[in-house]
């Protein structure tokens, strides 16, 4: 039986969940999203924002909507792509819950740690989010992706001085009173937000959470990363934002870096 979040005036978690092409895993992957929710004790809304896809991704979107109606599900439809960074905040600026998360539909990381999550932020945590575990295919494309993703979390936190093992992976949750107000002075709209959010969280002396969560790449699913190109996009989105905390004041004045 499916759990009808209108029987709680409060909503518990706000599940976003970023589009853009993803006709391949989405219309199989949703109903495991739910079974896991429907498992717990929470009220949810889920949120889908699709960033101008160019296959049924939206079709698939308002099938969902319109199969699963006692199910409280907004959507949110970009006229423009924008890029993954706004795709999640546009969710987040319209969430109700008490908790606000997002991950990637193809489960790459599963919805099964979805509760570890959210018990993480109702026990006093900030943040939550997942530190990937790799199950590796022993293919070369496979490996120099991980070896990538590994040398850019050092990389990470030499430039930019946190100690935060994983910022990229696409399963964040967060108290949503907390995070709003950081949210507000993120100024990347891309890939590059992940790390920002986290980066942020960690100056602004948020209580965060890693929590190790098995990550099995889907072979399937065609990958938007072109590993060369966007490592370079990386590197010079470090190097600015370094600049730009640094200036700030966020490694030398902490006071003056928050307010």
């Amino acid at each position: 039986m499916r759990k009808l979040v209108q029987n709680k005036e409060e909503i518990d978690l706000s599940l976003v969940i970023a589009c853009y092409n993803e006709e391949s895993v989405l219309e199989g992957n949703f109903p495991q999203i739910i079974e896991l929710l429907n498992s717990t004790i929470y009220s949810y809304e889920i949120i889908f924002v699709d960033d101008c896809s160019k296959d049924r991704t939206r079709e698939i979107i308002d099938e969902i909507i319109n199969q699963y109606k006692e199910i409280q599900i907004k959507k949110i439809f970009h006229s423009s792509n924008r890029g993954r960074g706004k795709t999640v905040t546009d969710g987040f600026l319209v969430s109700q819950g008490n908790v606000i998360g997002y991950i990637d539909i193809d489960l790459e990381i599963h919805a099964r740690y979805i509760p570890s999550m959210v018990n993480a932020i109702n026990n006093g945590y900030d943040v939550a989010t997942a530190f990937r575990i790799y199950k590796l295919d022993p293919t070369f494309f496979i490996l120099f992706r991980h070896i990538l993703s590994h040398g850019y979390r050092l990389l990470s936190r030499f430039i930019l001085g946190h100690k935060l093992k994983d910022t990229e992976a696409g399963f964040k949750f967060f108290s949503r009173a907390k995070i709003l107000p950081i949210l507000e002075k993120i100024e990347n709209e891309g890939w590059f937000w992940d790390t920002e959010i986290m980066v942020l969280s960690f100056y602004h002396g948020l209580n965060i959470v890693e929590i190790p969560c098995l990550f099995i790449r889907n072979l399937k699913k065609k990958s938007t990363v072109s590993p060369i190109k966007d490592s370079i996009s990386y590197l010079i989105s470090l190097l600015k934002f370094r600049r730009k905390m640094k200036a700030k004041g966020a490694f030398t004045n902490y006071e003056s870096f928050i307010s």
